[in-house]
Parts: C-alpha cells; structure tokens; sequence
C-alpha cells in the first residue's frame, strides 16, 4: 500500500472530474447541432450563415480548451496559455500572410 500515491501528478495540474468532461461534451454537442441547425433551417443569408459558423466555431474552440485541455488562467498553466498564444500568432501571421502573397500575385498578374 505504499505504493498507492505513486501515480499522483506532482506539477499542480488537474485532471478534471467526470462532471467536467460531461459538461464539456454537452456543450460541445449542443454547439454542433446549432452549427448543423444554421446550416439546415437557411434561416441566415449566406454571409451571415458563415458568421454564426465562426462564432461557434471560436466558441467551441474555448470549450474544448478550457474542459478538455484544462486551460486556464492560474499560474500552473502559464508556459501552456503562452505557447498556445504563441501557436495561434504564428497560424495567424501564416494565413494572413498566405492571403496577402496570393493577392498580390493575382493583382500584379492580371495587369500584363
């Protein structure tokens, strides 16, 4: 029986219970058939359809990070916000540059 608490995680970070993942996969599956719902109903234009898909989209995002990954704001999971901060700029700065490159290329090809 000494070896009981052998298995423990000695770095502060939670493991979340039953009920949190329950709640997450709730939210989770009520976010997608709202998604599927917006979708299915044509109750948006199709602008608008895409802008309720992305909202949803960042809100599940959050859900999943926060009851699955166990993000949050103490000083446990610093390096985990920053790295992931980190990853989300550099996404960011890869498709805005992608986009812009694309663009331009168009733009000085059609004039010759």
């Amino acid at each position: 029986m000494a070896d009981a608490h052998a298995h423990t995680d000695h770095s502060g970070a939670s493991h979340g219970s039953v009920g949190s993942y329950l709640t997450g996969f709730v939210i989770s599956v009520l976010l997608t058939v709202a998604a599927f719902g917006i979708v299915m109903a044509h109750s948006f234009s199709p602008s608008g359809t895409i802008a309720a898909i992305a909202i949803l989209a960042a809100v599940q995002i959050v859900v999943h990070l926060v009851f699955f990954l166990h993000m949050n704001t103490s000083s446990e999971q610093r390096w985990n916000v920053m790295a992931f901060v980190f990853t989300v700029l550099t996404v960011f700065i890869l498709i805005v540059g992608t986009l812009f490159i694309m663009h331009d290329t168009s733009i000085n090809m059609m004039s010759r």
